[in-house]
């Protein structure tokens, strides 16, 4: 697996022409497929479901990054996994028994990853971090794309970066929220490994030409 990898998020795609979309970003040689699921219950917005995500992986050939910002995820993991998703995350504050949620995602053999909101201490993730794939660090208030990147997010990627080395973790450091070219660099520096991007990537017209300058700052 590459060591810096690029998600864009189809929250900011042209939802018209999803299935066009979804080719441009394949072809131009994105990692990931960041799809953000929301019940309007634990974020006031409301988005896909797995139907949408197994026509998404019908015709992606990348791997889905399903992000669930609902209430109760331990309910819909198995629906998600079944529809396609190949890494899943759950957030730390909506996940009741989270131990059990996230052996439950590994034993369906999927990616395991847990979230967190801006206002949540990446400490809380202590005791569960060794069992994890991923940490997906909230740098903006989920539920809306095009928001500006929270500057103290900073402090949480290094936190997790430092507490990786220190007790020889594997998990990626993902960062979602205000993403762009002016703090791709930084990050990265910091120690994030996949960054999702929306407003990004789909404000351009080329999505090729904008990745690859990501990768030239990363």
């Amino acid at each position: 697996m590459k060591t810096k990898m690029i998600a864009p998020s189809i929250l900011s795609a042209d939802f018209l022409h999803l299935a066009d979309e979804i080719d441009a970003i394949c072809e131009a040689k994105a990692d990931f497929v960041h799809i953000d699921v929301m019940d309007g219950l634990f974020v006031p917005n409301l988005t896909f479901g797995p139907f949408i995500i197994k026509q998404i992986k019908s015709i992606s050939n990348i791997p889905l990054d399903v992000h669930l910002m609902i209430e109760n995820p331990e309910n819909w993991i198995d629906k998600y996994i079944q529809a396609g998703a190949e890494i899943l995350s759950v957030h730390l504050e909506a996940a009741h028994h989270l131990n059990r949620t996230i052996n439950k995602i590994k034993e369906l053999k999927t990616k395991a990853c847990v979230s967190i909101n801006p206002s949540t201490p990446p400490q809380n993730l202590e005791y569960v971090l060794e069992m994890l794939d991923m940490v997906l660090v909230m740098s903006v208030n989920p539920g809306f794309g095009g928001q500006k990147y929270i500057d103290n997010t900073d402090r949480k990627i290094e936190w997790l970066n430092n507490e990786r080395i220190k007790m020889g973790y594997n998990y990626l450091i993902e960062v979602d929220g205000g993403v762009n070219e002016n703090n791709i660099n930084r990050l990265s520096k910091l120690g994030v490994d996949v960054f999702v991007a929306g407003s990004a990537i789909f404000s351009k017209t080329n999505y090729k030409e904008i990745i690859e300058k990501f990768r030239r700052l990363m």
